[in-house]
């Protein structure tokens, strides 16, 4: 496995890999890697000839008052995971070989970016959007590899690929979970002993919902409700947002009448953590 920091770099292997006849396939991640990027680099690794990970903090979808000064980074850690997993490359390139000086062209996207994480974190998705299509047009891979855990996320990527005309295929893989429940994060490791145990009522919640639609309840303020009442429960647990939206237009809905996504945002202490379930794969 080579680590690599430029765009010529990048460019040079793929070529290469090309050449021979090869599939790339491409994982992007923000580094500090746990099991849930692991999981992705083995489906790529499943499905395609060579793997390639980029290991990028990208400050232009963190605003001023976020965290990205203290966002965790390790990349030999990084490195290590990587490789036990059976990548072939990481990108790791630094602020300014992805963002020249006079840096002015952006990515945006309207209504999938609106709600949810879109309204406590405005310009979020802009930073995605942007970082993403340069990834995709530096390594240039046959399939591109995404967490379910941010879930409103996976969906803005497949609708721009799908926008843009990208040769590229998106494939959402399963959340990885913790055995107690808690969805594997990058800023879970901000979490002190008690804020870690109080952080299992986001998954304790989504069982709760997931049980109502088991049994009938259609109602989606109902469900709502239901769940953030679970949630309050916790005295360290603040609520940013439940919602339940189509799955594709990432639109609130009132009847569980289509497919769904649920999705809850809650601040543990100062950690602000997502998670989320699809109700077709409860159905």
């Amino acid at each position: 496995m080579k680590t690599v920091k430029t765009i010529t770099e990048v460019r040079e292997q793929v070529r290469q890999w090309r050449k021979e006849g090869l599939t790339v396939g491409f994982v992007p991640t923000m580094g500090y890697l746990h099991e849930g990027h692991a999981s992705l680099i083995d489906n790529s690794k499943r499905d395609n000839d060579r793997t390639v990970i980029s290991v990028f903090v990208n400050p232009m979808q963190f605003a001023p008052t976020e965290d990205l000064e203290s966002y965790p980074r390790d990349i030999e850690h990084d490195k290590a995971l990587a490789e036990s997993h059976g990548c072939d490359m990481i990108f790791n390139p630094e602020p300014e070989e992805m963002y020249s000086e006079n840096f002015s062209s952006f990515v945006d996207m309207t209504v999938l970016t609106e709600n949810l994480c879109g309204i406590s974190r405005p310009i979020h998705f802009r930073g995605v959007c942007t970082v993403v299509n340069k990834l995709f047009n530096i390594v240039k891979p046959d399939k591109a590899y995404f967490g379910k855990k941010d879930a409103q996320q996976l969906a803005v990527i497949r609708h721009m690929v799908n926008d843009l005309n990208m040769d590229i295929e998106v494939i959402g893989c399963p959340i990885v979970r913790e055995n107690d429940g808690l969805a594997k994060s990058s800023r879970n490791t901000y979490l002190n002993g008690e804020e870690r145990q109080s952080a299992l009522i986001l998954s304790q919640a989504l069982e709760f919902g997931k049980a109502l639609i088991k049994s009938g309840e259609k109602n989606t303020a109902e469900i709502i409700s239901a769940i953030e009442n679970k949630i309050k429960t916790q005295p360290l647990a603040r609520i940013d947002y439940v919602k339940i939206v189509d799955s594709e237009t990432m639109q609130d809905i009132a009847t569980l009448d289509r497919n769904a996504l649920c999705a809850i945002a809650v601040y543990i202490g100062r950690t602000r953590l997502i998670d989320n379930f699809f109700t077709e794969d409860i159905l």
